[in-house]
């Protein structure tokens, strides 16, 4: 009976939901533009479990049955998170070119606690054999992505599964066809994870208006995940609830307060999470509170000020430039040169030092960042050192960084790399030849130059 109330509730919130988003503005709705399908039968749905020898998880059941079963639009998906979610028997092969039949009705064989360890097992013998088959490459895919049924796409490898069999029958796993490690969503159910789906797009001033429809998900009313926040001993739903709050496009006063009363006292990711909330709510009153969470992670707070204040990455220069020492890390790195970016000043003096860092992933992102500065001329004996420097990746940077640099002091070092690869490596010479063009020469005619 509780499933027939949430079918309902769905419904209306639906309806909310596309009048809220007549912009199609949130992701993938201009796919699947809130359409809904006729839904299926009971007849096809035992059609399809016969075919397949599985049963389908219950809540799934209940939206095909009552809801929707595709669209219109987008590989013919019905209105759901990202692109939608396909109709009943469709993109079945998603994970696995041919045979789902075979897959689909075996366990599922990951769970949402596992390791990074139990991951890298589970994609071992593809990742340690370079000469398995295509066969033996399938059957390895069939292990790895058992029991789940793709249920729609959020774009390029990424990708919507139900977990068909086992203990988390019914969960909606985040899968990487890539092979990344997959994550579960925190709902058990399917209904559960659409319900909240349409939450996260219904503005809370819409939402007060009718408090009943919105008590049931972690997507709801602040004031009712502050409810379920609290009433809560368990890390896993504070860190649900957090994230249910961060997807909200405006909080009240009243609310910051209590959350930065909390991040006074919390710890670990639950006190990260509520930074990132106040950052993204109220960076004035966030400020002080990142200032001091530099001691824990540069990384964190450089992303949160990137994402929620940019205007405000000019506050962040003497951070910088006193931490020149910590940031060894690329993703550090790259996020620290975003703020420099938006900071409209010329910082090659800041990047040039990380040009010698002995990351690579450094090394490139920083010849990237002089690349785009006005005055890169400058730093012509910069450049030059990466022309020489002993990375593929970084020499192919380098090459394209000098875009419109044409000094003749670079012509000694663009004859070495012509030398160093007479064959295209990396798609190093098709950029080679795309700055020795203005010179009036190429990879082959610089060979030939007296330098």
């Amino acid at each position: 009976m509780d499933k027939l109330h949430q079918i309902e509730r769905i419904k209306k919130k639906l309806i909310i939901a596309k009048n809220a988003d007549k912009d199609l503005k949130v992701f993938g709705a201009g796919s699947h533009q809130y359409i809904l399908g006729e839904p299926v039968s009971k007849d096809q749905i035992s059609e399809f479990e016969k075919e397949y020898n599985l049963i389908l998880p219950e809540c799934y059941k209940a939206f095909l049955l009552h809801i929707s079963n595709g669209g219109v639009t987008f590989e013919n998906s019905s209105a759901g998170p990202a692109y939608g979610i396909y109709p009943l028997g469709k993109n079945t092969n998603e994970f696995i070119d041919e045979n789902a039949e075979l897959y689909l009705k075996k366990d599922c064989n990951i769970h949402p606690k596992m390791s990074d360890e139990f991951w890298s097992d589970l994609n071992k013998n593809i990742d340690d054999n370079d000469d398995i088959s295509d066969e033996g490459f399938d059957l390895e895919l069939g292990k790895i992505f058992s029991g789940l049924l793709p249920i729609g796409t959020q774009g390029c490898n990424y990708y919507y599964a139900l977990v068909l069999n086992g203990r988390y029958k019914g969960s909606i796993v985040n899968v990487d066809i890539g092979r990344q490690k997959p994550y579960f969503a925190f709902e058990s159910d399917f209904l559960d994870w659409y319900e909240r789906w349409l939450d996260g797009i219904i503005p809370e001033n819409v939402m007060l208006i009718e408090p009943d429809l919105f008590r049931y998900t972690l997507g709801g009313t602040s004031n009712h995940i502050l409810e379920v926040y609290f009433s809560s001993n368990e890390n896993d739903t504070k860190i649900e609830c957090l994230n249910g709050i961060l997807k909200k496009q405006q909080l009240d006063l009243g609310i910051l307060d209590i959350l930065e009363q909390q991040y006074k006292v919390a710890v670990g990711k639950i006190q990260k999470l509520l930074l990132q909330i106040l950052t993204k709510f109220d960076y004035e009153r966030a400020k002080p509170h990142l200032v001091d969470f530099t001691k824990e992670s540069l990384l964190d707070v450089f992303q949160f000020v990137f994402w929620y204040a940019k205007d405000k990455s000019s506050d962040w220069l003497d951070t910088i430039k006193s931490n020149t020492e910590n940031i060894n890390d690329d993703e550090i790195f790259s996020f620290c040169t975003y703020l420099l970016k938006e900071m409209n000043f010329d910082y090659g003096d800041i990047i040039v030092p990380f040009t010698l860092n002995n990351n690579e992933g450094i090394r490139v992102s920083a010849y990237y960042s002089l690349g785009q500065l006005e005055n890169k001329s400058n730093h012509i004996d910069t450049f030059i050192l990466g022309l020489r420097d002993n990375s593929n990746r970084v020499i192919h940077t380098v090459l394209q960084a000098l875009d419109g640099v044409e000094d003749q002091k670079l012509l000694e070092h663009y004859k070495f790399i012509a030398e160093k690869f007479p064959k295209e490596q990396d798609y190093i010479l098709v950029n080679l030849n795309h700055r020795l063009k203005s010179f009036g020469l190429n990879n082959k005619t610089v060979k030939g130059m007296k330098i």
